[in-house]
């Protein structure tokens, strides 16, 4: 039987396979599951990003909750690693969020955070699907839960961080594209709090346009503003602002790894970055590996995931991690990625250093970097000897200037090959071998 749990909880095509019944029983199992040991009556904090759909899911998922017994304090439309922080700084049972991240509209999702704001690890998902097909009494009378609106939730997620950036931005001009999204207002204000001079772009949310056409997943219309306002950044979020991208003064793209760089630098520099080492995915470029290895900061890397990331930090007592699409942790500060944090201590580096964007990210050269997605009927085919021996003659040809990764997709019938090289003509013939090579492996 197909996982209902995706790789970032449970996400689809709002009415057609995320309807608000399949909402309603998830939310009141996961009150079963998650709620258990906190009481008859768990408190649960619900949040959603602004699409049109989620005003249904999350009215059928807060219904689900207080069926199950549980106080539901409903934050409105907020960021998810707001609704990860207020789990955790009001001590709820757990926390639920209807997003769909960078998905485009049609789509939503439902994500739990743990007490404490952490995500779920596999072995709860899969007790909160067994719940669902369980079925157990609900309460009555007064054992059934209410649900209420969450006070000052957006001013207690901005004054979170604007106390976590180090220092003020006075003197930056930045332009910011929240994705008319769930961070449309905390962000940019978080932005003029810690002292910058800030134009919004894509800010005007109406559920239908989050992620169109704007925010980190389509960042041209940032750069051209940044350079036509001469600001000294861009910052692009993601419909539910757990990610961050940036644009330099000449309206350069300096992505996740390069934000990265930037960041575990400034920490080492001030004491910060717990084990000298900073924790990526193994879809992170070479040249970052590179530059981590030149600072003497150890890296290491995880499957492609947050989750992964984030299970890495915490059993390793690490600070930083994230993954190159600008999902970025700091874990002395956020239980997940958040995008509105990422900028600010990017932003805060700029100008206790007085270096521009440009010149900090200049430590980090990407290296050329080809990925070919072959459609596949099995994919263990990255199994066979053709394909394993090809892969590491490729890697020893390679040395140290090259990289070879073959992965199987895990929500499609794809092998992913990527392929990184001192020079781009030798990544796209090598990964066009390669992929020539995955296709004709399962050949009889």
């Amino acid at each position: 039987m197909t996982r209902l749990f995706g790789t970032d909880g449970v996400r689809g095509r709002a009415n057609d396979d995320l309807t608000p019944e399949l909402a309603l029983r998830l939310n009141t199992a996961a009150a079963r599951v998650l709620g258990a040991g906190s009481g008859d009556r768990p408190t649960v904090v619900i949040g959603r990003d602004p699409r049109a759909s989620g005003e249904m899911l999350q009215a059928a998922s807060a219904a689900g909750l207080a069926a199950a017994g549980a106080e539901v304090v409903d934050l409105g439309v907020l960021p998810t690693p707001a609704v990860a922080h207020l789990t955790a700084a009001t001590g709820a049972a757990f926390g639920v969020m209807i997003s769909a991240s960078h998905n485009p509209m049609p789509d939503n999702g439902i994500k739990f955070f743990a007490a404490g704001g952490r995500k779920l690890p596999d072995e709860i998902e899969d007790a909160i699907e067994r719940a669902m097909d369980e079925p157990a009494p609900l309460p009555q009378g007064s054992g059934i839960g209410r649900i209420r609106s969450g006070e000052n939730a957006v001013e207690t997620y901005i004054d979170h961080l604007v106390a976590a950036c180090p220092n003020s931005l006075d003197g930056l001009r930045i332009v910011i594209d929240p994705a008319n999204g769930a961070a449309t207002h905390a962000a940019p204000e978080a932005l003029r709090r810690a002292g910058a001079e800030v134009m919004a772009i894509n800010a005007a949310p109406d559920g239908l346009n989050i992620n169109q056409d704007c925010g980190s997943t389509h960042i041209d219309g940032l750069r051209e503003a940044v350079v036509a306002h001469r600001a000294d950044a861009g910052i692009a979020l993601d419909g539910d602002a757990d990610r961050c991208l940036a644009v330099d003064a000449e309206g350069r793209i300096v992505d996740g790894d390069a934000i990265m760089a930037i960041l575990a630098l400034a920490l080492r520099e001030s004491g910060e970055l717990a084990g000298e080492t900073l924790v990526t995915t193994v879809m992170s470029n070479l040249g970052l590996h590179q530059a981590m290895a030149a600072a003497g900061i150890h890296l290491e890397t995880t499957k492609v995931g947050d989750r992964y990331v984030l299970e890495r930090l915490a059993e390793g007592g690490f600070s930083l991690g994230g993954e190159q699409s600008g999902h970025i942790v700091m874990s002395d500060h956020a239980t997940t990625g958040d995008g509105t944090l990422t900028a600010l201590m990017l932003l805060a580096r700029v100008a206790a250093t007085g270096r521009d964007l440009a010149e900090l990210a200049s430590v980090f050269t990407a290296a050329p970097q080809v990925l070919i997605n072959v459609r596949v009927p099995d994919k263990t085919v990255i199994e066979a000897e053709v394909v394993r021996s090809t892969v590491a003659e490729w890697q020893r040809k390679l040395g140290s200037e090259g990289r070879v990764l073959l992965r199987p997709s895990g929500t499609e019938p794809l092998v992913r090959v990527m392929v990184e090289a001192a020079e781009e003509p030798v990544a796209r013939s090598v990964a066009a071998e390669l992929a020539a090579v995955v296709e004709n492996a399962l050949v009889p």
